[in-house]
């Protein structure tokens, strides 16, 4: 949990950082424009792409199949669309590799490996109803 929180904090003062510097070289209206522009498209396309991806585990679930890659797809899209949303450059550029759907599958396996990591050591823990 420390670890979590120094990085926080290190990720949060090189947003600030960043935001400043592009502040202080294409002026802050660009950058407050930017801002609600990554915004805008985080909300777009993660109620699109949300959407589709629920479709997707409702058939799934219908076949009675397991839904595990709309799942992950779904983890993906809700923090990509989260990192769309708050402010900042580095975290726009995050949310928008795991919104688009090419670059989130090259994700998806270390993501899906990280959660099963998750699981394993007690993190997450899994309930069979």
């Amino acid at each position: 949990m420390r670890m979590f929180l120094i990085g926080l904090l290190i990720f949060s003062l090189l947003e600030i950082g960043l935001l400043v510097w592009a502040g202080s070289h294409i002026g802050v209206w660009w950058v407050l424009f930017l801002i609600v522009f990554t915004a805008f498209l985080g909300l777009i396309f993660g109620r699109i792409q949300g959407f589709g991806t629920w479709n997707r585990v409702l058939r799934s679930m219908e076949r009675q199949e397991v839904p595990t890659a709309e799942v992950t797809d779904g983890l993906c899209i809700l923090i990509g669309a989260f990192l769309l949303i708050t402010p900042g450059f580095i975290s726009d550029c995050i949310g928008l590799i795991l919104l688009l759907p090419f670059t989130r599958n090259l994700l998806k396996r270390y993501i899906a490996r990280l959660l099963h990591r998750f699981v394993q050591k007690g993190t997450i823990i899994y309930r069979r109803f």
